[in-house]
């Protein structure tokens, strides 16, 4: 099972705007593009919602064929590991295999004595090309990667092996995460983390790196755009270097987990991709529960009520629901309007204060980072959301739609 060249993560918490995503889709097909839709959704949302990976296989499947799609999709069982793995085997084909506890934890002595005799070919000066310096590899260097993330490496391996054994060889894609680590990697950490996993015999076609700067849910990326764009044309760089080193798949790409909204950053990530012809894989995550909130909003009368109401209680529940994002998310508090202040509100400031519109006065990135770690509000809702969602099907698809072709497939892949 190939991943296309380009591909976009589309996270739906709710299961209703599959064919709104895939339009976005149909219409980058009118322009000659062709982007490979994954629906992904992790063990945490599923929990939080209450349902189950055979759900977002059953959205995807019906999307598809209401809207004539003829292209590949993907299910993705997105930050899954052995606890949890199995519920999504029989429903996904790709596998985002999340080994970040496991980074820092030492694998056993002789294997990492191993590792580094085997890659003592390297040592010396080493160039990669399309970086311009060289990096000088030393036996300490390489024993020092080793135990940072030999034993995250394994943990790939073990779980990856697990999926094949049930699902069969080469029929699903794998991701390896090691986006949840403390600081970035550097090209030659890469290069390394690429070469134990080819030893491991995991067939990754894409992974997901942790990048320099703060990548929040749902709001635009906070850091020096500079430098992430010389780390992303690095990286860039060595998979391509490595592809050939390691005989690696020669599909495999980068993935940008919370890649949603990350304005600043797309104009780097298209010219890289223009430079070395190069695929990506891009997670948009939860913003699209943020367009049906818009989309209720915008309907006015018991739209604007319901989005009204779940602001109201995300405010009151504040600490819960942040708790578990609280290193993705940078909510200033002081900034948030009062549920009170939300009340008087028309449809036209709640839809503008949430809408990512960086030009418009009324935006706020903290009423929206905290409107998108309160899904759960919503979820407990129960049916009086859920109706909510289909009696406005039509203004909340246009949102969803407009939302991934406007602001993320036409920036990073077309312009």
């Amino acid at each position: 099972m190939i991943l296309p060249k380009y591909s976009i993560g589309i996270g739906d918490r709710f299961g209703h705007q599959g064919r709104a995503q895939l339009q976005a889709l149909m219409k980058a097909r009118e322009f000659g593009l062709d982007v490979a839709p994954v629906w992904n959704k992790s063990y945490r949302e599923h929990s939080i919602i209450g349902t189950s990976p055979a759900d977002t296989r059953r959205e995807a499947d019906i999307a598809v064929e209401q809207c004539g799609w003829s292209g590949a999709y993907f299910v993705d069982a997105d930050h899954i590991n052995l606890t949890n793995v199995d519920d999504f085997i029989p429903h996904s084909d790709f596998f985002t295999i999340d080994v970040a506890d496991f980074i820092g934890e030492k694998a056993a002595p002789d294997d990492i004595a191993a590792f580094v005799k085997s890659n003592a070919k390297y040592l010396g000066s080493m160039a990669i090309p399309g970086i311009e310096r060289t990096f000088e590899i030393t036996t300490d260097l390489i024993e020092q990667i080793a135990l940072k993330y030999l034993r995250a490496v394994q943990e790939a391996g073990n779980i990856y092996r697990h999926i094949e054994n049930i699902r069969g060889k080469d029929n699903f894609v794998t991701e390896v995460s090691t986006d949840e680590a403390e600081l970035p990697q550097t090209p030659i950490e890469l290069f390394f983390i690429l070469a134990a996993l080819a030893l491991e015999g995991v067939p990754l076609q894409t992974i997901a790196p942790k990048f320099t700067g703060r990548f929040n849910k749902g709001v635009d990326y906070a850091g020096d755009v500079n430098r992430f764009s010389r780390e992303f044309e690095q990286d860039v760089a060595v998979i391509v270097h490595a592809i050939n080193k390691f005989s690696l798949p020669t599909n495999l790409k980068l993935s940008v987990h919370s890649g949603s909204n990350k304005f600043s950053i797309y104009p780097p990530i298209h010219r890289t991709l223009r430079k070395f012809d190069a695929g990506v894989h891009i997670k948009t995550a939860g913003t699209t529960w943020l367009e049906e909130l818009i989309g209720l909003a915008l309907a006015g009368g018991d739209g604007l009520t319901i989005a009204k109401e779940v602001y109201r209680r995300a405010f009151g529940r504040f600490d819960e629901l942040c708790k578990p994002y609280a290193t993705v998310i940078d909510i200033n508090k002081n900034r948030l309007p009062t549920p009170d202040e939300v009340a008087g509100w028309d449809e036209k400031t709640f839809a503008d204060s949430l809408r990512h519109d960086q030009s418009c006065p009324n935006y706020n990135p903290d009423f929206r980072q905290l409107l998108h770690v309160g899904y759960k509000i919503a979820a407990q809702m129960g049916d009086s959301y859920q109706d909510a969602l289909k009696e406005h099907e039509k203004i909340i698809g246009r949102n969803v739609t407009e939302n991934i072709f406007s602001r993320h497939i036409e920036p990073i892949f077309m312009e």
